[in-house]
């Protein structure tokens, strides 16, 4: 064994306390739809629901090893996951903590940190975005004498995170694992556990997953060097890091860059839903990430093989399930967007809803302004049961004379008017 497959073993010893290891299920229904042996590590399972709780843990118990009589506080900044795992921890320990989130947190993920911690932290809002609430809590930490818990970029956070890889090797007892597949936000997770195989399981390959609005790491191993994004899309809240860290990447770097694929946002909430109507799972965005991609994958890299996704997370607030809901129908062909140039005249409206089909459903109808004198433009969200049927809906509208623009696909107009 190498040192750090050591460390880990040690770290996964250490987290006994307060972790069984995670389900690694066989997932019938997604063997069978990619021809494949599909094992899920079920990280949404943890008492957090994600796999932030290995690092945190790992990071606090050793520091409090190496200073027994530790008095000081902990500090961390974060809106989410590990928010949960370092409060979480904290109150195992019996130490204090200041977690720093954004002023524009969810009350929701504010509420369940605050269940974790208990007395034992306090939370601090401060700023609009994640880089002012970090500012806020580095400065907290060097005016109070604070150890700082990064979210992924520290060696004793990998060093937990590794702890996964090692759990799906025993679990798998013998089965020798073809692909593991992971999501990447900072890269700690990735970091941990590809160089975790590199010495346990060298045959075993790895495939990473970014969100197609944050892609970091994809990005920085294109330009052979550690590159800050300049704007990211949130929605994969989990994993959308502008930046990844510092020593992740240094870990990583060595990988090429097709090895990263990159999964958008409306086919990430069809496999969401999929997922939570047919499997019952509740997953976030981020959890979702290496289940959606084997969709997007070539046939015979899976046939056959022994694949291992990891499901990192399942804190899904389900106050966002319209939203998911509504992207995964636009994603499947089954709901679009219309603006509708209608005659202003007696029977115009009845002739458009002639038109419609008899599994058409009107979901959205509101006039926006009247372009001319004898013509007022609409705003129209249709679903159906069939993308096909969007064919002959709009055959009708060309012939009908009805003047009419697809904004489905329209990212700007859809911000703007829907």
């Amino acid at each position: 064994m190498t040192e750090f497959t050591t460390q880990v073993a040690t770290a996964k010893n250490r987290m006994a306390q307060i972790l069984d290891a995670t389900p690694l299920q066989k997932n019938v229904y997604l063997s069978q739809k990619h021809e494949a042996n599909i094992f899920l590590k079920r990280e949404d399972l943890t008492p957090v629901r994600s796999y932030k709780l290995r690092g945190a843990y790992n990071f606090i118990s050793k520091a409090l090893d190496k200073d027994e009589n530790h008095k000081g506080e902990f500090v961390c900044a974060s809106a989410g996951n590990h928010a949960q795992g370092f409060a979480f921890s904290c109150a195992h320990f019996g130490v204090t903590g200041t977690i720093f989130m954004p002023v524009t947190t969810p009350q929701q993920k504010i509420d369940k940190t605050r269940a974790f911690g208990g007395k034992n932290v306090e939370i601090k809002l401060i700023g609009d975005i994640f880089d002012q609430c970090y500012a806020a809590a580095l400065a907290f930490a060097d005016e109070h004498k604070a150890l700082m818990v990064p979210p992924f970029d520290h060696a004793d956070i990998v060093e937990g995170q590794a702890t996964i890889a090692l759990e799906i090797l025993e679990q798998l007892d013998g089965v020798h694992p073809d692909l593991i597949i992971m999501p990447v936000g900072g890269g700690g997770l990735a970091a941990g556990v590809s160089k975790y195989l590199q010495s346990a399981a060298q045959n075993t390959e790895i495939l990473l997953v970014e969100p197609e609005g944050a892609p970091s790491l994809k990005t920085s191993l294109m330009q052979h060097e550690r590159v800050k994004l300049q704007a990211i899309d949130n929605f994969v809240d989990g994993a959308a890091v502008a930046q990844v860290g510092a020593l992740n990447f240094d870990m990583l770097k060595h990988l090429p860059a097709d090895i990263v694929h990159l999964v958008p946002e409306n086919r990430l909430c069809a496999t969401m839903i999929e997922m939570l109507n047919i499997e019952g799972m509740v997953l976030e965005p981020a959890g979702a990430l290496s289940i959606d991609i084997l969709a997007a994958l070539p046939a015979d890299m899976l046939a056959g093989k022994n694949i291992v996704c990891v499901t990192s997370g399942g804190n899904f607030d389900f106050e966002r399930l319209p939203e998911v809901k509504e992207k995964a129908l636009k994603y499947s062909g089954l709901k679009k967007y219309f603006i509708l140039r209608m005659p202003q005249r007696p029977g115009a409206l009845k002739d458009f809803l002639n038109m419609l089909g008899p599994n058409d459903d009107i979901a959205r109808f509101e006039y926006l302004k009247k372009s001319a004198r004898n013509f007022g433009t609409v705003l129209m969200g249709i679903e159906t049961n069939d993308p096909k049927n969007f064919d002959a809906l709009k055959e009708k509208l060309v012939e009908g004379d009805f003047g009419f623009q697809d904004i489905t696909d329209n990212d700007l107009l859809s911000s703007l008017i829907i």
